[in-house]
């Protein structure tokens, strides 16, 4: 790009020279700086950075709303927070990411240092690195950028973000400020402003997951720059102080060799004035240092909260890592002075508490919450009142699913919130608003959407394509019987009556014929054709029928007794830990496999402590203590799947201490295998409780004998109310189970319905007699439910389904109806097979439609009847001249095979870019 002619100039001052001395010199001290020892040492920022833990290594305080860490992409699903441990160039380095999450946003307000020539594209400034010169630590990121030859280091205040960017000696020194720049955020509209020769505001109004928002900046630089370029909609603007549209800058310094240039920038979701009073408030000063000091002081305080002892260092960097990414979300969301936009994009001013949004509640319900009422309990009632002005501001008529800067995103199934709300109140840190906050979790119950409806009039969400229904209902479950508990102890007597026969509803999926939860139309019948291992998506929300067949966690006696109390129960968890791990939807989601136990994600976090509700208490400590062996450790790799805001963290975090809260809203903890030999836990009023594991060790992993406060200790769980009072929790560890401990009746977690609680019958199992199609044969291949003369094959569990409503040219001769083609089956390589009688000739007609492309040659397919190929590399959208249009292919005189079946295999050609092979209809005639 050309530089421009007549730059904007702007005068230095007589203390130049001295300023660069004092900042060359804060340069030389800060790689002498001594910093104190803490908890943080042992954190590394970094754990979770590879494979699909999706965490970013860079700079923040605990919770605070700027995340100042760099870019190595902006888009792809393991690029979700920006930075990939993989990749070798960094793009720039922005100010605010997500933690875990399994969508990208974000990544707003770049800044990236270069050296040489005016460059304005990503290619241009961005530069290669390595890991070898990449430090991160809680607070604190530096690394070397090798093509401009500049240190980057960042540190961050709550609502600021602090870099210092050490040059080589040039005449082109630059730092690029790209605010077309986002990870998976479209830029709507930007605008920078000169407001003098060392500030700059502005703001970025950006497109993506939850909606539109807007992120406004105040940028101040340590010293005047020599020259700013700017750039609108792609073209530069020789003199411009202002710009807006599609808006990049370059900040230009004549430097000496080692000389930093620093840079703050403080954000904010109410204006610029609220962006510069976070600034200036935050950080006044220029002694970068101080600023790194005090943000390692906020996290080894946090971090504090629980003092581990361990003989291996292993264990004592992964507890650490992993409460470090426990306290990253959710996310401060205000200003300085207390102001913060609502969820009815309005600003909202003197608020009377912290305001907080990145709640990701599908996780974090289940460990997170729980842990942060144990470890940050003064937190816990802003967040509460964060979670009921989003209720109050919205207008949604629902407290918040998953909101992110001033959005619902309406990510994920249930009302999770319903069970922070409800535990924070059962532990007595909810705050005076119980009544309000009960109320507002009560409407969210009776609206409709997300198969509300179905759930409220038959006690079950009924399954529809893709519905994820199963799933709804074991989840709406678990979010009513929290309300339950809440209505109970307000004394509405006849909600809690109605709420606790809605936390039976899991039970209405439960058929007694396959022992799983199935999905039901809403005529009661059982949907069809079932697969335990596949629906993943469609009838179960990232998950099988085997992770959601313990999936409930608020009745667990109930569910007990549903596979035929104790023992059938624990062969069938054995079962489910020891089989292979195949499913068949491939979906990335589905990570940390143990059999079809899925650790990396959260269906299955309760459920290898449910061993203990089944008096086999030996059986949860092996299967926790591989858990944590297996998928967790202190490298980058060391998430086994999305780290989700710190839900993944804080299952290990709960689960390394000994114990774990399976019903998240009810004060109980279930007790596991500690990894760690100690921990203190600090508590309000200079208490502390302390675990001590007796002989621990990674072949110690069963509890012999316990103690509490040195008396007899022979449950398997252990209450809130318990741990606030202080004492000591000893457990003596050694190889072999000790079968008798925590094993009785009297020794499980009590039962959490009612006494009495009668609940209704169960659905009529499903038949197990098979079901044959009758001649002529006509099937739908993507469809569960009859369109026309076309009817589901009930045994195909082969291949996945995929639908949509686009519209589909249905003039082919011998085509079906439009619906058909509107779904598909897909995958690599499957097979339907057609029991016919034998005797006779047949005709075979194949129906396709490419309906999820446009594109000639993505999809080749290879079709075959009874092993004889009839369609090679067959190409959808070529034979059918152009997408949305059906094709039919007929094949006459097609007699069965010796076993008296007509098979018809679907593969993906070997040159397919894409390996999905698809067919809509299948007809015998």
């Amino acid at each position: 790009m050309k530089r421009a002619s007549r730059p904007c100039h702007v005068a230095g001052n007589g203390t130049l020279t001295g300023m660069r001395r004092l900042l060359s010199l804060g340069f030389l001290l800060t790689f002498t700086t001594t910093f104190a020892s803490g908890p943080a040492d042992f954190a590394d920022p970094l754990v979770g950075t590879d494979g699909h833990g999706h965490a970013f290594p860079g700079a923040l305080v605990p919770f605070g709303m700027v995340q100042l860490s760099p870019d190595t992409r902006t888009d792809t699903w393991d690029g979700s927070s920006g930075y990939h441990y993989s990749d070798r160039t960094i793009l720039g380095f922005s100010h605010t990411h997500l933690s875990g999450t399994g969508v990208g946003c974000l990544g707003d307000i770049m800044l990236m240092p270069t050296v040489g020539d005016l460059a304005l594209n990503e290619a241009g400034y961005s530069s290669p690195f390595s890991h070898k010169r990449e430090v991160a630590k809680p607070g604190y990121y530096r690394v070397f950028l090798e093509k401009p030859k500049v240190t980057a280091e960042l540190t961050a205040t709550a609502r600021a973000g602090f870099h210092r960017y050490t040059f080589p000696k040039s005449d082109h020194s630059r730092i690029v400020l790209d605010l077309l720049h986002g990870v998976s955020s479209e830029p709507k509209e930007t605008y920078l402003k000169v407001v003098n020769g060392t500030t700059l505001t502005g703001y970025r109004k950006s497109g993506g997951w939850g909606g539109d928002r807007v992120a406004y900046f105040a940028i101040r630089f340590s010293r005047p720059f020599d020259l700013i370029e700017i750039e609108q909609d792609g073209a530069l603007r020789p003199g411009a102080m202002e710009a807006k549209g599609k808006v990049k800058a370059a900040i230009n310094y004549r430097t000496k060799a080692g000389e930093p240039i620093l840079v703050k920038v403080g954000i904010s979701a109410t204006g610029m004035d609220g962006a510069m009073k976070n600034l200036d408030t935050e950080v006044p000063g220029w002694s970068f240092t101080a600023v790194r000091q005090a943000a390692e002081k906020k996290w080894n305080d946090v971090l504090g909260a629980v003092q581990i002892q361990s003989r291996d260092p292993k264990v004592r960097r992964t507890f650490y890592s992993n409460a470090y990414l426990s306290y990253v979300a959710p996310s401060l969301f205000n200003d300085v002075d207390g102001a913060y936009l609502g969820m009815d994009h309005k600003v909202h001013r003197a608020a009377k508490f912290q305001n907080y949004t990145t709640f990701s509640l599908w996780d974090t319900y289940r460990a997170l919450h729980p842990l942060l009422t144990l470890t940050q309990p003064k937190r816990v009632a802003d967040l509460t009142s964060s979670l009921l002005a989003e209720y109050r501001e919205s207008g949604l008529h629902t407290t918040p699913i998953w909101p992110l800067w001033g959005n619902e995103t309406w990510c994920m199934i249930g009302y999770h919130s319903v069970p922070v709300l409800v535990d924070a109140y059962v532990k007595g840190l909810l705050g005076p608003n119980a009544e309000a906050v009960y109320r507002a979790m009560r409407d969210t119950s009776m609206q409709n959407y997300n198969g509300l409806n179905t759930y409220r009039s038959l006690g079950y969400v009924a399954s529809t394509a893709g519905g994820q229904a199963t799933s709804k209902t074991i989840e709406y479950s678990v979010d009513d019987w929290c309300l339950a508990r809440m209505a109970s102890s307000l004394g509405h007597k006849e909600d809690a009556d109605l709420y606790y026969q809605r936390a039976a509803n899991y039970r209405n999926h439960f058929d007694r014929t396959t022992r799983f939860m199935r999905g039901r139309k809403a005529n009661g019948a059982w949907r069809a054709p079932f697969d335990t291992r596949g629906l993943v998506g469609d009838e179960y929300t990232e998950a099988d029928a085997w992770q959601y067949g313990f999936a409930v966690q608020h009745d667990i006696p109930g569910l007990i007794s549903l596979y035929g109390g104790d023992a059938k129960f624990v062969q069938r968890m054995d079962e489910m830990f020891t089989m292979d791990s195949r499913i068949n939807t491939n979906i990335p989601d589905i990570t940390g496999l143990m059999g079809q136990y899925a650790q990396g994600n959260e269906q299955c976090h309760h459920q290898a402590y449910l061993y203990d509700y089944a008096g086999a208490p030996w059986k949860t400590q092996a299967r926790v203590r591989k858990i944590m062996a297996a998928f967790y450790n202190d490298t980058p790799a060391g998430q086994i799947g999305n780290n989700d805001c710190g839900q993944m963290s804080a299952w290990y975090v709960f689960s390394a201490l000994g114990f774990y809260p399976v019903n998240p809203a009810n004060g109980v903890y279930a007790i596991g295998s500690p990894a760690v030999d100690q921990a203190k836990i600090r508590l309000d009023g200079g208490r502390s409780f302390t675990v001590v594991a007796e002989n621990n060790g990674s072949k110690n992993p069963f509890v012999q004998s316990a103690t509490l406060n040195g008396k007899p200790f022979n449950r398997c769980w252990i209450g809130h109310q318990e741990i606030l009072k202080g004492g000591t929790l000893k457990l003596v560890m050694g190889p072999k189970p000790n079968k008798f401990w925590g094993a009785a009746l009297s020794a499980r977690p009590l039962p959490t319905m009612p006494a009495g609680f009668r609940y209704a019958a169960l659905p009529t199992p499903s038949s197990d007699k098979p079901v044959a199609l009758k001649l002529p044969i006509r099937v739908v291949c993507g469809e569960d439910d009859t369109i026309g003369n076309f009817v589901p094959d009930p045994k195909m569990i082969e291949g996945m389904t995929n639908r949509t409503d686009t519209h589909v040219d249905t003039s082919a001769p011998n085509a079906a109806p439009a619906r058909v083609y509107q779904s598909e089956r897909y995958g690599q390589d499957f097979t339907y097979r057609f029991p016919v009688p034998t005797g006779r000739a047949y005709t075979v007609r194949l129906h396709f439609a490419e309906v999820f492309g446009d594109v000639a040659g993505q999809r080749v397919e290879n079709i075959s009847i009874n092993g004889r190929p009839v369609l090679t590399n067959f190409d959808p959208v070529v034979a059918a001249g152009g997408p949305n249009r059906a094709v039919v292919k007929e094949f006459a005189d097609v007699r069965p095979g010796r076993n008296g079946q007509i098979t018809i295999r679907i593969q993906a050609a070997k040159n397919s870019p894409d390996q999905n092979a698809k067919i809509s209809a299948i007809e015998i005639l």
